[in-house]
Order: C-alpha cells, then structure tokens, then sequence
C-alpha cells in the first residue's frame, strides 16, 4: 500500500527561511530553518542578499527532507512563500544577482516617485496599490540608473529583474523559469490587475525597458522541479507570504477579517467576487488556479514589529516583550501614539508621517501607547473596509506580535467582534502547503483556539475616537 503523500512548504519570510513538511491533513512532520541576514546601509535602505537567501532555502528544505529519513520519498509537491513586495535583478543566463535583493522595507526611491503623485490615481485603478516606495518599480528603477551590471545587463538583453518569488523560482528549479505568481507580481505596481499581466503604460511611466520581466502565470501552476540530493519534488505553488497565510486553515471564510500582525499587519477580507476600485484601500488576488479566482481587499499597517522595535531603542527597554503583558493589563490612562513608523500605511497613505506621542506618560504607558496604536491602526483599516465589503462576523489573527494578548483584546473591543486567535507559527507554511497539496479538506483543524470575546470598554473606545480625531487632523483623512 503506498505511504500517503506529503508536502513541502518553503516560506522564505524577512529573517529566515523555513521549511515544513506537511501531511494529507496539514500536520507538520518535520521542519528546518536558516536565519538571513538584513543590510541598512543608508537611512530607507534595506537589502538582503540574493545567493545567501537561495542557499537559505536549500539548507532549511534538505534539514526537514532528512529528518523524514525514507518517507522523503513521499513528498509529492512544493509550494513556495515569497515576501511579496522584495525585488531584484539578476542575469539571464548565470542567475547571478546584479543587485541587492531589495526588501519590501526598502524606500529609498520614495523622494524620487513622488514626481509620479498627479499619475496615483491611475496607478491605483490599474494594480490595486497605491502609489509607493515599499513596491517594486520605483526599486527596479533605481537599479537601472545606479548599478553598472543592471544598466550593462539591459543593453547584453541578458537582464531579468521582478519580484523575488520569479528569482527563486529561476534559482531553485531545474527548468529555471521566468515566471510571476500574479500576488507577487502585482507587488511590483506594474501588474494591471484587469489583465493580469504586465502593463505597458506603467513600464513607460516609471520608464522601465519592456522584456526583462517573468512571464504571467497562476499561483497554482506546474512551475518547475526542486531537486534536494536524491529527491526530486515538483513545485505546483507561488503565492505572497501575506496571502498565502489566508490559507492556513483551509479555504477562507468571507465573513472573516484575517489579521495577520508580524514585522508589519495585514488585514485581508477573501472574496470570491471581484471587488473593482476601492479608494483607501489595495485590492488584488490572492488565488489564481486558472479555474478560481479569489479576490482580496486589504489594508495594511507598517508600524507593528517595527514600532515595537523602535520602541525598544527609544526606551532602552530590551526585555520589553516580557514587560507589555503586565504593563498592558494595568490601570491608568496612556497617552495617544500616531504610529508612522516604516510610514503611515492604509488608510491614510503618508509615507513621511513624522511618529509622536500626545501627552505625558511615563515609559511603561507610552509602550502602551504604542501597542494600543497597532489596533487603532487595524480598526481603522476595518472601518474603510466595511464600506465596500459584507460585515464581518469575527477576525482570525495570526503572526508572531498577534501573541499579545493585550492587543487582541483591544482589538476585540473596539470592533465588536470575536479575535479568534489559533498558536500557529506556520501559517504561511501551512497556507500554501494547502495550496501545493491541491486544497485538501479537512485541512489544519488540530490545535486550540482561544477567543477573545469583545468586551465593553468605554476608555479605549474613547481614546480611538480622539485618535481618529488627531489623525485626521495630522493627514486630512
């Protein structure tokens, strides 16, 4: 009798690498992982390399393959979770990197793209984005004019350049494709999202050279072979970090709001009719099997991990995470943070917003302050939402910062709904783990979910209030 199959989900994520084996059922088996490292040479800079992330992959995907011992062979499909807005440009021929791998938290082109503000409007209609730095065409750009390889490249006809889920694709499979997932692709901002293919008019706004980019593909398509010593594994799933984690558990309810809270959040509703032009909001699709098609409306927070990082420099409070719990659960009016770090996102689109407290606090109340500002940031992505899409019955969050209960809490109080909350570092994993294993049912139903129930809460209802009063003074919107 032969050995049910399994399925191994890479989720290349802004730190590390990992790799999980899944069973028929979304059990993980075994597991390997390799931290990467994160360059910010200049202020808005911030690179990786691109060899070290594809030897990453390879070392954290043969740690778990080996620990399978014989049952490796029973590894029927990959799937792959790339960061979704990271770029790069490599060659042709080699798959040698001309440039930097540039992170989604790249900005240094943000002073050069604001020539293109008259054209956000239609830049949004097309790719769902807004305009902004964090995508991938400003980036590639900036490659063009500053790097020699890349400009020398261009003029051999031996440069490709695109999301860094087409360079892995290219570097890790045997057949070595140009190909783009249509999430990652669209992280570009030159995906046109009615054609779901690269758009010519956008190449020639940001005076980007057409044929150097992936060829347009599904996120479920037969992309390549992963070869991993003696095991030969087809890879039949692309898909964004963000969205695939949408699929953790299974097939996405639409009256979910999925709230993914990490370095920065996320706030998805799944739909499986297109939503069309959504103002303060990114749209985009977050499936593409070449037969379904799910739709998202997102918004997005950047200030999350990364305000709590800032927070510990500018306190120098490095056990701050064991700290918040009690400092969360304590009495006491905090003061009110705008939160524009990383850039003031969704719904409000500032990318110099200037962060600041208003009012006093003492160090443990302005941490508060800041945590508190996470949730009024989701609230608000959740309000501009509900304008455009059915209510939501309950929000599933998920991501390492979402382990904050007191910010779950919160949340649920200011929304009115259920915070469902499941302990699963592999969500990512798990999502395109599904989407690799061809949308298994049942999928990932082990484990407990705790539920925080929205509770009356007049004093950080009160302080939204003042927030969303502050913030539309400071932004206008």
């Amino acid at each position: 009798m032969n050995a049910d199959p399994l399925y191994l989900a890479i989720d290349q994520g802004t730190h590390a690498s990992r790799a999980v084996v899944l069973d028929r059922r979304g059990e993980v088996l075994a597991s390997g992982v390799r931290a990467i490292g994160l360059a910010r040479p200049a202020p808005d800079w911030a690179e990786q390399d691109g060899e070290e992330v594809v030897e990453s992959i390879f070392t954290a995907a043969k740690a778990a393959l080996s620990s399978l011992g014989a049952r490796r062979r029973d590894v029927a499909a990959a799937g792959l979770a790339s960061q979704r807005a990271s770029c790069i440009c490599w060659d042709r021929h080699s798959g040698r990197p001309l440039s930097p791998l540039f992170s989604w938290q790249d900005r240094r082109a943000h002073q050069w793209l604001r020539q293109f503000e008259p054209q956000g409007e239609d830049v949004h209609r097309k790719t769902g984005l807004f305009l902004s730095a964090h995508y991938g065409a400003s980036k590639l750009r900036w490659a063009l004019d500053h790097l020699p390889a890349v400009s020398a490249a261009r003029t051999a006809g031996t440069l490709c350049w695109g999301p860094q889920a087409s360079y892995l694709a290219f570097r890790l499979l045997e057949e070595r494709p140009l190909v783009a997932d249509p999430q990652c692709a669209a992280r570009t901002q030159l995906w046109n999202l009615g054609t779901r293919d690269w758009d010519p008019e956008l190449l020639a706004l940001f005076g980007l050279p057409q044929g150097f980019l992936p060829r347009s593909v599904p996120t479920c398509h037969p992309f390549g072979t992963l070869r991993l010593g003696d095991t030969a594994i087809p890879l039949t799933a692309v898909n964004g970090d963000q969205s695939a984690a949408v699929f953790a558990f299974g097939w996405p309810e639409e009256d979910s709001a999925y709230v993914n809270i990490g370095t920065s959040a996320f706030v998805q509703r799944a739909l499986s009719l297109d939503p069309g032009y959504v103002p303060r909001q990114l749209t985009g699709i977050i499936l593409d099997d070449g037969r379904t098609t799910v739709y998202t409306v997102e918004g997005n927070v950047n200030g999350a991990g990364t305000a709590l990082e800032w927070l510990r420099r500018e306190l120098g409070i490095a056990d701050l995470d064991a700290l918040l719990p009690q400092w969360l659960a304590a009495a006491g009016e905090p003061p009110l943070f705008l939160n524009g770090i990383a850039g003031l996102g969704g719904p409000f689109w500032q990318p110099d917003f200037a962060s600041r407290f208003v009012g006093e606090g003492e160090p443990w109340q302005k941490a508060v302050a800041v945590v508190e500002s996470m949730a009024f940031l989701l609230q608000a992505n959740i309000d501009e939402m509900a304008k455009y899409v059915p209510p939501a019955a309950r929000i599933r969050v998920s991501g390492g910062v979402s382990q904050i209960d007191g910010l779950c809490r919160r949340l649920a109080a200011l929304s009115g709904l259920p915070v469902h909350r499941r302990e699963d570092a592999e969500a990512t994993a798990r999502g395109i783990g599904y989407l690799a294993a061809g949308r298994p049912t049942p999928w990932n139903q082990a484990g407990e979910e705790q539920i925080f129930s929205p509770a009356e809460d007049a004093g950080i209802r009160a302080r939204y209030r003042r927030w969303r009063e502050l913030m539309a003074e400071a932004t206008g919107v």
